[in-house]
């Protein structure tokens, strides 16, 4: 590429950096719920449901996830303060809420605060009856802040070693969650449970893909469609339970994991759940937005939970299809991809890892790669993501630095930072997935 065409390529990645950025202005929760969320002279509406607050005895709130703290502040700007209930979220709030309980759970393991939340919250919704509204704030990161082990045998340390095991697999969400929640005495439903014949409606900002809600924090207000011996298949497909403490390798031995709570469960009645945020809302946001930049745009999930060198493939080969018929064109992708990790793994995050493994693929085109996380982070790196295009090989060689050894070693944060291709938010405070954004020009 000549001098003209490097910055050209310039231009491209801090466009693909600034649609990200305002994807995440769209697709704030406090703008959200003055959409779907409204409460006027006691009737609390959510999506198409109304509820008349001040016809039940108790209105109880539990708040749990990343995004806990700003979707109980965006419902108390509607409500008002007369609500009492619990908070769990791995961050502190910036103040409190009178009438709350706050608890710090862990992420991405569970700690001590994690079990200790999940206890008092099936203690304070426990003995409800019909006359009791909860609504529950659900986010992303609610399954490890939120967990308690239906066995008592299975102690923190076996819980966070099972936890470490499952993320380390290569395992999708939904399959990592199917497992948790046949493990929890929280998860799969059970929470719904614990709280019947409370009338109950979830508010949801989903991390999980579309068809799967009930993965969303591992599913602990809605039916599951996972079952024990799904668990036993994904565990024998990824090679799980051999890396699993003997609490719990002896559940999948012996085939004694208890079944999680099904659609027919009667604590399923009264409930209901709606998604306000999803991946698809940063799609359909990233999309509005860069086509005010004059590309024709394409939304293709298709490879939502994909591998990441196989998602990589699809997506390239879709871009290079597309630009044969328009001068620029954008593709749009939202959920998330796999990286299994062997070793013990450098600095870095999946979004890292797919983005250098395509700058390895678009070496010498016209072609800009962006993938970063919704929620600003990305693995254990200070970064959301990165973005990569044709000239990132060639910029990285004249500096002395190798690309495949970066990828080997699940090393990707230290390569694009001192390429100045990090893209870095900051933790947003909630998660949609993740979303890619690929131009062609």
């Amino acid at each position: 590429m000549d001098v003209n065409e490097n910055s050209t390529a310039a231009k491209m990645r801090e466009i693909a950096r600034q649609v990200f950025f305002e994807t995440l202005d769209e697709i704030s929760i406090p703008r959200v719920f003055r959409q779907k969320v409204e409460y006027s002279r006691g009737m609390l509406r959510v999506e198409d449901d109304l509820y008349d607050l001040g016809s039940y005895a108790r209105v109880l709130v539990v708040a749990m996830g990343k995004a806990a703290h700003t979707m109980l502040e965006s419902l108390i700007a509607q409500t008002g303060p007369a609500l009492e209930g619990i908070v769990v979220c791995s961050e502190p709030p910036q103040s409190q809420q009178p009438g709350f309980r706050y608890f710090s759970g862990g992420h991405p393991l569970p700690t001590e605060e994690s079990v200790r939340g999940a206890r008092a919250i099936l203690k304070y919704i426990s003995g409800l009856n019909d006359n009791t509204v909860v609504i529950y704030l659900i986010s992303g990161g609610g399954s490890a802040m939120v967990e308690v082990p239906r066995e008592e045998e299975i102690s923190l340390e076996d819980l966070v070693t099972t936890y470490r095991a499952l993320v380390l697999s290569g395992a999708t969400i939904g399959e990592i969650n199917a497992i948790r929640k046949h493990l929890s005495a929280v998860k799969g439903g059970r929470m719904a449970q614990a709280a019947y014949p409370a009338r109950q409606v979830s508010i949801m900002v989903s991390d999980v893909p579309e068809h799967s809600l009930d993965a969303l924090a591992s599913g602990p207000t809605m039916p599951d469609s996972s079952t024990t011996e799904d668990c036993y298949r994904i565990a024998e497909r990824h090679g799980i339970t051999s890396e699993l403490p003997a609490s719990v390798r002896s559940l999948f031995d012996d085939r004694a994991l208890d079944e999680t709570a099904k659609s027919d469960d009667p604590a399923f009645v009264n409930s209901r759940w709606w998604p306000i945020l999803s991946s698809s809302s940063a799609a359909q946001a990233a999309a509005s937005l860069i086509s005010k930049h004059g590309f024709a745009v394409e939304i293709d999930n298709t490879p939502d939970d994909w591998p990441y060198d196989r998602a990589a493939e699809y997506l390239l080969r879709r871009l290079r299809e597309l630009r044969q018929g328009v001068s620029r064109v954008a593709l749009i992708s939202a959920g998330e991809i796999t990286v299994k990790v062997s070793g013990a793994g450098g600095i870095g995050g999946r979004n890292q890892h797919f983005a250098l493994h395509c700058a390895r693929q678009i070496a010498g085109e016209n072609i800009t790669v962006l993938s970063a996380g919704t929620d600003g982070i990305d693995g254990n790196s200070p970064a959301a993501g990165a973005v990569v295009d044709g000239t990132t090989i060639q910029r990285a060689l004249v500096r002395g630095m190798d690309a495949a050894q970066a990828l080997s070693r699940f090393d990707s944060f230290p390569f694009v930072e001192k390429l100045e291709d990090a893209v870095i938010s900051g933790s947003t405070g909630h998660n949609v997935r993740d979303v890619r954004v690929l131009l062609a020009w």
